[in-house]
């Protein structure tokens, strides 16, 4: 039993934060999720041909039946394996993107009512709850996470959602470039499952300076870092060359005609902005997500940002001279969970929730981004 649960009268709400790779679970409340875990089913097709890897990502669905059936098996997974408590009658929080796909939301909240019979779910917007925890209303969130880079500025506390920005920056671009680079210098592809990848990519890749970068993208000689050897299955050595462990991150900086790596999003959701807005956001950035927690990734960011500056997409529109990052008081692959945990700890919990009465009603779940229309959805 949660200690919550003997020491309050009140049950902690559960905090939920689905990510495309990672999910992260805890209570209401506290300062760090439970448990963080991979966001996969069993695949009962797999498993009956004897694959060897019968796992499918959560949200990889042929259609709308099988996303619901596989989120109840996720939920079921999480309330009885992990917080180990019966989900009847409890109160939910789901910390998710403004751009979450509607289906995704309705199948999630039909499971929880329906499926668990859970008392009320609290949805909360990932990059306006991230300022919670630094204790400001103002910011430029930057989302780096497996699928995608979503920009998102807040102003005041509110989200300018038409200024946002987003592109498929992220891990699964990084993973897939170290897997091909692996498969050229002659490593086999079934010892690159998707743990190894990973691995190789924490353990021995890092964002090189924007100088090194442009030598390279100019096929100028120089120094690189040095190789490595990553032991695998306990007798496979796999030799990770310098210039791949300096240049994986680079899909997130590519140079192209349509000018849309990461720091040309940032600039571009700022250039929607109002231009009274422009200077606080650009003072006030948070990295959040998992990527953003590689070595040198903030300090190149911040280097590609003042070059497009002086560029001139961006020299008669944008005047700007600086930018401030915030360092939250969580890792940047849980804060926004954190962000979560904080509201879930106050009343709008019980204000601002949708109650199992209401949704039995009118199944149709309002947009949290409008919150005179949240009051007319009967919530509790």
């Amino acid at each position: 039993m949660p200690l919550f649960d003997s020491v309050l009268q009140e049950k902690p709400a559960i905090v939920l934060e689905m990510g495309h790779a990672l999910t992260k679970l805890g209570y209401a409340g506290e300062p760090h999720p439970r448990s963080i875990i991979p966001s996969e089913v069993l695949d009962h097709k797999a498993k009956s041909a004897n694959r060897t890897t019968p796992n499918r990502k959560l949200f990889d669905y042929a259609n709308e039946s099988e996303l619901y059936d596989q989120l109840v098996e996720f939920l079921k997974m999480i309330f009885f394996k992990y917080v180990l408590v019966s989900p009847k009658e409890r109160k939910i929080v789901i910390v998710e993107s403004v751009l979450c796909p509607t289906q995704i939301r309705e199948n999630l909240a039909k499971a929880l009512f329906c499926h668990f019979d859970v008392s009320s779910i609290y949805y909360v917007p990932l990059h306006l709850v991230v300022l919670s925890t630094l204790a400001v209303d103002t910011a430029l969130v930057v989302d780096v996470g497996y699928k995608e880079a979503s920009v998102v500025p807040v102003y005041s506390g509110v989200q300018a959602v038409f200024a946002f920005e987003a592109q498929n920056l992220a891990a699964e671009a990084i993973h897939e470039y170290i897997k091909g680079e692996l498969i050229l210098n002659g490593v086999e592809e079934h010892l690159l499952t998707d743990y190894v990848v990973e691995d190789i990519k924490v353990r021995t890749c890092f964002v090189t300076t924007r100088e090194r970068a442009c030598k390279w993208r100019s096929e100028e000689k120089f120094e690189t870092c040095p190789d490595v050897d990553y032991p695998i299955k306990g007798d496979e050595i796999i030799k990770i060359p310098g210039i791949l462990r300096e240049t994986a991150f680079e899909v997130l900086f590519p140079e192209d005609n349509d000018h849309l790596n990461l720091a040309n999003i940032i600039l571009n959701s700022i250039l929607k902005c109002p231009k009274d807005m422009r200077k606080a956001l650009a003072e006030n950035l948070v990295l959040v997500g998992g990527t953003t927690m590689v070595l040198g990734l903030a300090a190149r960011l911040k280097q590609e940002l003042a070059a497009l500056l002086q560029s001139d997409q961006y020299r008669e529109k944008l005047f700007i001279k600086t930018f401030k990052f915030h360092k939250p008081p969580a890792k940047a692959n849980f804060t926004a969970w954190l962000g979560g945990s904080i509201y879930g700890a106050t009343d709008l919990v019980l204000t601002k929730s949708i109650a199992r009465e209401a949704y039995s009603k009118n199944q149709q779940l309002p947009d949290f981004t409008n919150y005179d229309e949240t009051r007319s959805h009967g919530r509790i």
